[in-house]
């Protein structure tokens, strides 16, 4: 594994350039409302799943806890092995949004760390390209590699997504629809491209956390990982169970082509 120095001096000024991208993440929610995209809750999802197989259930039925998911984009990362630590020892099951070159490529020991530890792999394609700027083949190679890549090394293709800024259109729902994937956004953000103040963080994502909530994070910002100990300490206070996307939806299913937030 490279040594955290020598990675941290190499990557500083890719991570600069992708925090400058995914500062334009916070304008999401507006630009969905403008292009009318639409978004299922998961409390829809549960409840068109009906009654009776709720009754199936295992141990977590959200539509009777207050339940919540930790998702994180970007990694794995140098700051990926101390955060499965936490998720460890605080006994939260998390999904993360893998991306591939610089980062599935450089620690594909985490990424099977990841899913022997029974959190949840998706996909956040291969290079960070905005997939609304990208030509249908462009969009498909971006997917179809992470998948790829993700089932090589844990024997399970992913079936979410997430597009990177949250940018998405009719053509990438039509290509995730034949790959697969359901595609995943937020309802919190702690614009953590931003600080590297982990106080600060854990504020932004208390503040708008709610029932049934998608949390964003990035763990390969400095001042994030830091942050997760007090964001789960804070909000099992508050009543919140902690589950991954799909456990969230169950006993509902993600369906391929279609978003949910």
């Amino acid at each position: 594994m490279p040594s955290l120095t020598g990675k941290m001096t190499k990557t500083g000024t890719r991570l600069r350039a992708l925090a400058t991208l995914a500062a334009a993440a916070s304008l999401t929610l507006a630009l969905s409302s403008c292009t009318k995209l639409e978004t299922a809750s998961p409390s829809s999802v549960r409840g068109a799943a009906g009654t009776q197989a709720r009754a199936g259930l295992g141990a977590v039925d959200c539509g009777r806890v207050k339940c919540i998911a930790l998702t994180f984009d970007a990694g794995p990362s140098e700051h990926s092995a101390r955060l499965l630590d936490i998720l460890k020892e605080k006994k939260v099951p998390a999904t993360f949004f893998l991306l591939g070159k610089r980062h599935i490529d450089t620690y594909p020991e985490l990424v099977r760390r990841m899913a022997d530890e029974g959190h949840e792999l998706a996909n956040h394609t291969w290079t960070h390209k905005i997939l609304t700027d990208a030509e249908p083949d462009e969009i498909r190679e971006e997917l179809e590699r992470t998948d790829k890549e993700i089932e090589r090394l844990t024997g399970r293709r992913p079936t979410l997504m997430r597009p990177p800024q949250g940018r998405t259109d009719d053509t990438v729902h039509e290509i995730c629809r034949e790959l697969g994937l359901a595609e995943v956004l937020w309802s919190v953000t702690a614009k953590d491209y931003t600080t590297n103040d982990s106080d600060l963080i854990t504020e932004r994502v208390l503040k708008q956390s709610s029932r049934d909530g998608i949390i964003l994070l990035h763990d390969l910002y400095d001042g994030t990982v830091p942050a997760v100990p007090g964001i789960i300490d804070a909000l099992k206070k508050r009543g919140y169970v902690f589950v991954t996307v799909p456990q969230l939806l169950a006993p509902g299913k993600a369906e391929p082509g279609k978003v949910y937030r």
